[in-house]
């Protein structure tokens, strides 16, 4: 079975469990309007969409892959518009659809370069010219623990990624990041802001992370 066929089943099968904790900065969001269009991309149980609706933001969309997050989302937050993704990374929305997509701990349960690349191409279809793409995930990390998984994972036959992929206990591979490789993989966008961060990750281990927000060129 391949990375892919087993992400969706893994999510499905912990959908109740998990705590997302990456946090919303949102001192970067104070320049958009409160009835601009937002898309939480890989939204989970809705966390985000929810903290954002609290702070006064109104046209929000949250997709994931996963039917049980969705599930879990509409559960709990029955006002917000949630739907499941059938043919990732392409959402049924037209071109500049959006104003703002955020990308939330989305890119670490991705661990092929080419699929990400896929889904930064497509989301830079679905926002606006100036519109911003604000991405928190994980940065490679310098521990042994961390070190050994990466050096693990390097030899099986299926890894889709560059060094730094791995195998969580329970099942999950993911994908730790390296700065440059952020920078190619948003390179078509302009970076507004950068934030290094420490968050729990969803086993409850201490990790570093980043926060980049970056803007859609407008054409001239």
């Amino acid at each position: 079975m391949t990375t892919g066929e087993r992400r969706i089943p893994y999510w499905d099968a912990v959908a109740a469990t998990k705590t997302f904790t990456h946090p919303l900065h949102l001192p970067w969001l104070d320049g958009i309007n409160r009835q601009a269009a937002i898309l939480d991309y890989g939204c989970g149980y809705g966390r985000v969409m929810n903290e954002l609706e609290q702070h006064g933001f109104g046209n929000l969309t949250g997709v994931d892959t996963s039917p049980a997050m969705i599930e879990r989302a509409q559960l709990l937050h029955p006002a917000l518009h949630f739907a499941t993704l059938d043919t990732p990374p392409a959402l049924p929305s037209p071109d500049a659809a959006f104003d703002a997509v955020l990308l939330f701990a989305v890119l670490t349960c991705i661990p092929a370069d080419e699929a990400q690349r896929r889904l930064i191409t497509e989301l830079n279809r679905l926002l606006k010219p100036g519109g911003f793409l604000y991405v928190s995930d994980l940065l490679l990390q310098d521990d042994d623990r961390n070190r050994r998984r990466y050096d693990r994972y390097s030899a099986q036959p299926d890894n889709s990624g560059r060094y730094g992929v791995f195998e969580t206990d329970d099942g999950a591979v993911c994908r730790h990041h390296s700065r440059d490789w952020l920078t190619t993989l948003l390179g078509g966008f302009e970076a507004v802001g950068t934030r290094t961060i420490t968050v729990p990750t969803m086993n409850g281990h201490e990790a570093t992370g980043i926060q980049i927000l970056a803007r859609k060129p407008v054409a001239t």
